[in-house]
This record gives C-alpha cells, structure tokens and sequence, in this order.
C-alpha cells in the first residue's frame, strides 16, 4: 500500500463540477478515505487563456502499481470529457487534468511516466495544494520537505485559495 498524492485541475466548463466527479472516482481506488486540500484558483501556467484554473491535491492509498494508476487515471480524463490532441505541448485549457504528484517514494522514469512529478517544484499551483495536505512530505529527489521547496519557489504566479470547497 502506498500514499500517492494526486494534482486536480479545470478551467473549461463547470470545473466544480469536474473536480467533483473526479474526486468521487479517484476515492474509489483509495484503500482509506481520501485527503483533498482546498480549492485553488491559479492563473493559466505555460499559455494563455481567459479561464483560470482550478487546482486541489488529493492524497489516496492504493496497492495500484504505477502504470495502473496512471492508466486509470487517464480513463477518468476520458470519462470526464478531456480530449488529449497529438499534437498538443500539454499546455490549453481543459475540463479535468489529473496528475500523479509523488507515489510513495518511489522514482519512476519511463516514457509513459515520470515520478515524481518533473516540474512540480517549479509550480507554485502545484506545491500549494499538495502543502496544505502534506506540507512534510519529502521530495525523493531533492531531499526537502513540499513546505520547504514552496516556500523557495521562484514561481510568481497568482494562487489564491477558493472561498469554495469539495
């Protein structure tokens, strides 16, 4: 059993409602109740866009292997109407994104995978939530508690906390 910590975001269309329906499903793969942080509104990271995001953590346990998870969670993107083009640099808006964070301890590096998150410590929309739930995590990289690399990050853009939760 590991604890994985996962990344929500939306910024098209009812993102309360995708960050719901999402949560609700990820809770189904937990073995314990899951841990969700607050609601965050970000401005767009990486392109431009009228819509800000919406960002929460979700900390779940789960015997799914890394490659599982990530198949799964990719099928609720697809469930929830995310439509990934091919030629896309990742970066445009979207009605549900979910990213594996941290699983366990563990350092993954595939094509299809890289574990811990490789630009987390640079995004400030990602660090906030994930510090709310577990602000002492330590990375597996760079040795450094969540808490700690936030409080570094060099990232100025704008996260506010939502007056809404879950």
């Amino acid at each position: 059993m590991e604890e994985i910590i996962l990344l929500l975001g939306s910024n098209k269309g009812n993102r309360i409602g995708y960050l719901s329906q999402a949560v609700q499903k990820i809770s189904a793969l937990s073995i314990t109740p899951v841990l969700t942080s607050s609601l965050y509104e970000s401005e767009p990271w990486g392109f431009e866009t009228e819509t800000w995001f919406l960002n929460m953590s979700v900390l779940i346990t789960s015997d799914l292997t890394p490659q599982e998870l990530i198949r799964v969670v990719l099928n609720i993107e697809r469930e929830l109407g995310r439509v990934r083009q091919p030629d896309s640099n990742g970066y445009e808006s979207r009605e549900i994104d979910i990213d594996i964070i941290f699983y366990g301890s563990r350092i993954i590096e595939t094509p299809q995978l890289v574990i811990p998150h490789p630009k987390m410590h640079l995004r400030r929309f990602v660090l906030t939530p994930v510090s709310e739930i577990y602000p002492g995590f330590i990375h597996p990289l760079l040795s450094d508690r969540v808490e700690d690399i936030l409080e570094r990050c060099d990232d100025k853009s704008v996260v506010v906390k939502s007056c809404r939760a879950l």
